[in-house]
């Protein structure tokens, strides 16, 4: 089954670098900024534009890790394929098991909110029957060619993205017409007179979790256009395109309200936010573009969870029978995609708080894996020490990223990193089994 790939790649179906990166966009849900606006506000005292500002330049530092590693490997698999070939076997199946924790909860966070959208839109039908119809067209879609899944997702980032050009233009014009352009030429989004540095780095702690869309797109190497070039390009070219829309959203919504006290529910701002600037009309279609940009991060996010499981499928840390194949006709894994829409299914029986918490966890371990193993592959294995360049790389810039991210692990909610920690130990469990059993873990070279 390894050969399928290879054959969909020579008839010339990969992935071109623009349909990659807007795969990566879609995960990373450009109007999450709106959601989070009414929590990062209270949390950084009115200067959200800044701690994006932060949490920017934080998942650059990582994001040039990843970026570093798909240059010379090539290969998919993310922070689960990079630690193993740089850090060893072991160490790559604990980090892609604690990712796949993440990856596993995205899609079904996704169809848990096209069902709280849908039933608040049309509550004729009940949510169950919505979470249903929502993971039931993300699983369908995700069975054929990631171009199809590309040319959805443009489709669904498109719309909500012109939205928000609206929305720029309602805050410019309504703040000029009451108050004057002068009103809407300020820094105050920015500096507001605080120079507080710690709320802004707990708003970061918040906000870096919008940007999870670059370490995905290391999942699609083997379905992209020469990867070793585009891959590394998708990778920082996805974190920027995120963060200038979150940033540019960010500043607009800030300078038109410059504090909570116009919202009543802080926690959940957005119909508030687009209902004080646009009115009841366009709310109802903010709401609408939003469902869609939900259902875009639904496409992605099954899309690299079902990657990540075929190749530790491939791998045979999973069945290879059932993950670690994929359909001769279609060219996808598709007993793995079919496995994360039952997955995503649960949500019918949770709530969002429940799910949002637990999701932090494997992202941090992937972040910080991926930094480490940059040291342990370019100056300990390869020997690049020589230079002011090579310190700078190989040490510098990896230790400012895991300072940074040091700082999201101090930020983890309690639930979070107790629900991480019963998912580490169940692997611990697992690998343990596989070890008595004598079953080797070989991250091996995929699609040869």
């Amino acid at each position: 089954m390894k050969g399928t790939m290879v054959s969909t790649e020579q008839k010339g179906k990969r992935l071109a670098l623009w349909q990659v990166i807007i795969i990566g966009v879609a995960y990373m849900t450009p109007m999450t900024v709106f959601d989070t606006f009414g929590i990062v506000s209270g949390t950084t005292e009115g200067r959200v534009p800044l701690a994006y500002l932060f949490a920017l330049v934080a998942m650059l530092l990582t994001a040039f890790s990843y970026a570093r590693f798909s240059r010379v490997s090539g290969e998919s698999g993310s922070a689960y394929t990079y630690t193993a070939q740089s850090c060893g076997h072991s160490f790559g199946f604990f980090v892609g098991w604690c990712a796949l924790l993440d990856y596993l909860l995205l899609p079904l966070i996704n169809a848990l909110l096209c069902g709280i959208y849908l039933e608040a839109l049309i509550p004729a039908l009940p949510y169950w029957a919505w979470v249903t119809i929502a993971a039931g067209l993300v699983t369908f879609v995700n069975c054929f060619r990631l171009n199809i899944l590309a040319n959805f997702s443009f489709l669904f980032v498109l719309a909500p993205v012109c939205l928000m050009v609206v929305f720029v233009y309602l805050v410019i014009h309504g703040i000029s017409t009451t108050q004057g352009y002068t009103h809407v030429l300020t820094s105050q989004p920015l500096f507001n007179g605080d120079t507080s540095l710690l709320p802004i780095i707990a708003g970061a702690s918040i906000l870096c979790f919008s940007f999870l869309g670059f370490d995905a797109v290391t999942t699609l190497s083997h379905e992209t256009e020469e990867p070793q070039k585009n891959i590394p390009r998708a990778v920082m070219l996805t974190t920027l395109i995120g963060g200038v829309i979150f940033f540019t959203a960010a500043w607009f919504i800030q300078l038109y309200f410059p504090n909570n006290t116009h919202f009543k529910h802080p926690d959940e701002a957005l119909p508030e936010i687009v209902l004080y600037v646009g009115g009841a009309l366009f709310q109802s279609v903010f709401l609408t573009a939003q469902i869609m940009n939900t259902v875009a991060s639904g496409l992605a996010s099954h899309a690299s969870a079902s990657r990540l499981l075929y190749i530790m499928g491939r791998d045979g840390i999973f069945s290879k029978r059932f993950f670690g194949s994929s359909n001769a006709k279609l060219g996808t894994p598709l007993f793995s995609t079919l496995f994360v829409g039952v997955v995503s299914l649960s949500a019918i029986f949770l709530d969002l708080a429940q799910v949002v918490s637990l999701i932090s966890f494997g992202a941090l371990v992937a972040f910080t894996a991926v930094n480490f193993s940059v040291f342990m592959k370019f100056y300990v294995q390869e020997k690049q020490k020589e230079g002011l360049k090579n310190k700078l790389l190989n040490i510098v810039l990896p230790l400012l990223s895991v300072l940074a991210i040091l700082c999201l692990w101090v930020n983890l909610e309690k639930s979070a990193l107790i629900f991480g920690s019963s998912w580490f130990f169940i692997g611990l469990l697992f690998y343990l089994y596989r070890k008595i059993t004598k079953q080797p873990l070989v991250i091996s070279n995929a699609y040869e």
